[in-house]
């Protein structure tokens, strides 16, 4: 069964709070929402392990990267849910330049009360290739 955002779901909150956590750099909130064998998938297919090794990720791409939730949606499963967030984000680039408006979709797995994988999609390559 799906549900949206406009009815309340623990996965959500628990996606929600992780991205929070992490574009806060609260790191340590963010590590306790991940499950030990997590790993998050990014658009150019780098998968990372640890909520250090994201970060790390992020800082070289990004000087600041926000995100703008437009809506969650949760589809539940036997061992917990799947949740799609989908927004856009803004910010600045490493070199200063600011951006925003890029479309983004963060597609979580949760089992157990902690998130088991993340999967990234985003425009901002499309905007500013890498490199």
């Amino acid at each position: 069964m799906a549900t949206t955002s406009h009815e309340p779901h623990p996965a959500i909150a628990l996606a929600r709070t992780y991205l929070v956590a992490m574009e806060a750099g609260d790191l340590e909130e963010a590590h306790k929402l991940l499950a030990a064998d997590a790993t998050v998938t990014f658009p150019s297919g780098a998968r990372l392990a640890g909520v250090g090794a994201i970060a790390a990720a992020t800082r070289r791409r990004y000087r600041a990267c926000n995100k703008t939730f437009e809506r969650f949606d949760v589809v539940e499963r036997p061992r917990g849910a799947i949740v799609y967030c989908i927004g856009t984000l803004s910010g600045a680039w490493a070199d200063g330049a600011e951006f925003s408006g890029i479309r983004f979709i963060d597609r979580f797995e949760i089992e157990d009360g902690v998130i088991v994988r993340q999967d990234v999609w985003n425009d901002s390559a499309y905007v500013r290739p890498p490199g």
